[in-house]
């Protein structure tokens, strides 16, 4: 009889361990302003209609990066690329760097670089008498990225 293997609990990456970095123009900023940041990449599948079979095939065609986060409404990083933008026309390229870190995890630590990074604009003003605590959304693209560190496989996987 085959024992199933499940992961343990403490090997959940927490959420809340790690930091996100921003660079421009060779100036290092941390984001601890962020409540959460994704990265995704979105691969394309090309279907194929291939002589001799009635089913579809599919072939991997290009990707895209895209991102997406959540801040508190007191990081003017964004604001000012986007005023950068308004009067010169120039919309600065960027990299962002996410590093998840729970020492409780056998995981280990994970790097994530995104690289040649725009946004598409966000909040210029806000206010609301309802708000304890003012937040914003920002999202964008990057056209590369880089994985330094990698999670380790965990126990049972292999």
């Amino acid at each position: 009889m085959d024992i199933v293997k499940t992961m343990y609990g403490q090997d959940a990456v927490a959420g809340v361990k790690g930091s996100a970095y921003i660079t421009i123009n060779s100036e290092r900023f941390l984001l601890m302003q962020l409540k959460s940041i994704k990265a995704e990449a979105k691969i394309s599948l090309k279907e194929l209609g291939i002589l001799g079979s009635i089913g579809k095939k599919h072939k991997a065609g290009t990707w895209s990066g895209s991102w997406s986060a959540s801040a508190y409404y007191n990081m003017p990083i964004f604001r000012k690329m986007t005023l950068e933008y308004k009067r010169t026309g120039r919309l600065p390229y960027f990299d962002i760097q996410i590093v998840n870190d729970d020492p409780t995890s056998a995981a280990g630590r994970q790097t994530a670089i995104l690289k040649e990074c725009l946004f598409d604009g966000g909040i210029l003003a806000t206010m609301d008498a309802e708000s304890e605590a003012l937040e914003e959304d920002i999202s964008g693209t990057f056209d590369d990225f880089e994985l330094p560190e990698q999670f380790k496989l965990l126990e049972g996987m292999i």
